[in-house]
């Protein structure tokens, strides 16, 4: 498996979007990764369309030396995750870090809250472009960008892309070969 021994950080909070949070926590799991969902507090969470997940950590109790990536999705809940100190700390010391640090859709809202987009190209969901051009990014309509290690991506149509990104980002983080991935990654 080509993430095996990977630790990933999802993010959770109400009102996500089920894809964009369920699709990534799997294709990282599938791909061999230890993948936590955090969130404000350990408890459950509801997406946009009722699907409940768990986070099985509160962010006051993790830090960015705990996972090798975070991936934040979208729908209304980077609304809610802007307002959490600690989840904002949390991306901010893993972009810092030079960790992967991925963001779908509105997701971009935390980016900006983590002052992590200033000088950087980044892609979301159109409605949020300005902000993310007011909080110092170059703003491009593509379903995956990837800046450093910073990947953003804009609407669920996009998760094939963007989940490539993640883990051929990972892969390189630990050495595998360009080709070995590209032959893993489907």
């Amino acid at each position: 498996m080509e993430l095996s021994g990977t630790r990933i950080a999802i993010l959770a909070e109400d009102v996500y979007e089920d894809l964009e949070l369920l699709y990534p926590l799997y294709r990282m799991r599938e791909a061999g990764a230890e993948v936590t969902v955090v969130g404000p507090e350990a408890k459950s969470y509801t997406s946009k369309h009722g699907i409940p997940v768990t986070a099985e950590k509160a962010s006051a109790d993790t830090g960015a030396h705990d996972f090798d990536a975070v991936i934040i999705p979208g729908g209304f809940a980077p609304d809610r995750m802007r307002r959490d100190p600690n989840l904002v700390r949390l991306v901010r010391d893993a972009c810092d870090a030079g960790k992967p640090v991925a963001a779908i859709c509105h997701a971009g809202w935390v980016l900006a809250e983590a002052d992590v987009c200033r000088g950087r190209t980044l892609t979301s969901v159109g409605a949020i472009k300005t902000d993310l051009k007011n909080a110092g990014a170059t703003w491009v309509d593509r379903e995956v960008v990837r800046d450093g290690n910073l990947i953003t991506s804009r609407t669920p149509a996009d998760l094939p892309a963007f989940c490539r990104a993640i883990i051929e980002a990972l892969a390189e983080k630990s050495g595998v070969s360009g080709s070995a991935v590209a032959a893993a990654v489907p």
